[in-house]
């Protein structure tokens, strides 16, 4: 007898389901973003399936140094934890075009080298297109394997034949599963073919890498339904018409949250930022108002970013205000205190800032550099080449400690600041450091007679 098929509906945006339509999705209050789908109910399983399982206990399970392969990629090393988890299932998501499948090509080329077996699979180019891609790389070594499939019958099988160390699969909205109706993208197919590669890595021990494109239209079913169903999700960032690329982990299971890897486009591929601090401060003016370097924690690692403010007075009855890289309403609560606590008659005048380098930051370790550079551009008075500046601002004019100032010092030291503002209470904790002066300040007052 055939399966019963029930119609269902889901948000696009966050996977959320429901028996009927609505305009309002209940779990991430997106509107219209319900689309119904055909779903056919598994079939149950066997007693004797269910009685396959086994009980153990944790002491018996054995772990070493050999569960991880390293890529040979350290800024990918390091946001994943220390290397691929074996078994482990990795959503890489970012726009199409960003560099996804090219860094994933270059780990299969350095894996590859290192004697392990891989298996490319790709629903979207041809051999020969991967193969073109492959030339501007470099030489690859027989260990890599590539398949052109979007079935997953025909997928799983080669997969548990071949069993590779590792599978990447590119990309999880071309891949059909025969048993869901709904079309190749929908939200139904991605789910459940993530399912089936879970499955996969866990029962074989094989690492699976799977891309994810992800639109601002939210038209595609994308990454936002599978976070909860993999192991590590990493996300790519940044313009793709930029030559910079961000990766950053956003969940992982296996390792630190939040760590960030910093990449180059280049015709041959992507290329490791060795220091993204000094990349980013690259082209910086000089004795120009409006500029202030802050430093800022992304994961365990400190990046010194040059944060740009202009300031200048507004034509309208409304003044404008612009934030590129950081909190929209945060530069206005900053503002506010500005006017507040100073003075400063910011209510009518324009403000635009801006984090140089196209990075996005939302650390509260910010709020001094916002502070001291729309200042700075209000005054039209540059501040000092040397100086460099940290620290959380409260609603009332104070600076507030931040988190790991030590690091952040010893960052500054290393591209040669000479001076650092930073909040009273974290003096102590920095102690004295060669060749660096540390100023102390409790609030905005302060810190803005000090800089300018």
């Amino acid at each position: 007898m055939a399966k019963a098929k029930k119609n269902v509906y889901f948000c696009q945006n966050c996977g959320h389901e429901e028996s009927k339509w609505l305009g309002q999705c209940p779990a991430c209050r997106e509107w219209n973003t319900f689309v119904e789908e055909k779903v056919t109910p598994a079939a149950a399983k066997t007693v004797k399936e269910r009685r396959d399982a086994q009980v153990v206990t944790l002491s018996s399970i054995e772990t070493d140094e050999d569960d991880r392969m390293i890529t040979g990629i350290e800024e990918l090393d390091q946001v994943l934890g220390g290397g691929i988890v074996k078994g482990s299932l990795v959503l890489v998501g970012g726009d199409p075009g960003i560099g996804k499948s090219t860094l994933l090509l270059q780990v299969c080329q350095r894996l590859s080298g290192a004697g392990r077996k891989l298996l490319y699979i790709s629903g979207e180019e041809s051999l020969k297109q991967i193969k073109l891609r492959a030339n501007r790389m470099g030489e690859f070594t027989e260990n890599l394997y590539l398949l052109c499939e979007t079935s997953l019958d025909i997928i799983r099988g080669i997969i548990e034949q071949q069993k590779p160390d590792m599978v990447v699969i590119d990309s999880i909205q071309t891949m059909y599963n025969e048993e869901v109706g709904s079309a190749p993208g929908s939200v139904s197919q991605v789910r459940e073919s993530t399912n089936i590669f879970m499955q996969l890595a866990k029962g074989l021990n094989i690492s699976i890498f799977i891309v994810g494109h992800v639109t601002k239209e939210g038209t595609v079913a994308g990454p936002r339904v599978l976070e909860h169903m993999v192991d590590t999700v990493l996300y790519f960032e940044g313009d793709r018409h930029a030559s910079y690329r961000i990766l950053r982990g956003v969940k992982n299971r296996f390792g630190s949250t939040n760590e960030i890897g910093v990449f180059e486009m280049r015709k041959e591929g992507l290329t490791e930022v060795k220091n993204p601090s000094e990349f980013m401060l690259s082209g910086k003016p000089k004795y120009a108002s409006g500029s202030v370097v802050a430093c800022a924690m992304e994961g365990t690692r400190p990046m010194l970013m040059e944060i740009q403010a202009l300031v200048c007075k507004t034509n309208f009855g409304m003044p404008r205000r612009t934030a590129a890289g950081l909190d929209y309403n945060r530069v206005n609560l900053l503002m506010a205190v500005l006017e507040k606590r100073l003075g400063l008659p910011l209510s009518g005048y324009d403000a635009y800032v801006n984090i140089a380098g196209g990075i996005r930051l939302n650390e509260p370790a910010a709020d001094l550099g916002i502070v001291l550079a729309i200042v700075s551009s209000y005054k039209n008075r540059p501040i000092a080449e040397e100086v460099i500046v940290f620290g959380e601002v409260g609603l009332s004019g104070e600076v507030r400690a931040v988190s790991m100032p030590e690091q952040r010092v010893a960052e500054a030291k290393k591209l040669g600041f000479t001076t650092c503002v930073i909040p009273e209470v974290s003096v102590k904790t920095v102690g004295k450091v060669d060749g660096v002066k540390i100023i102390g300040v409790k609030s905005v007052g302060e810190a803005i007679s000090v800089g300018l």
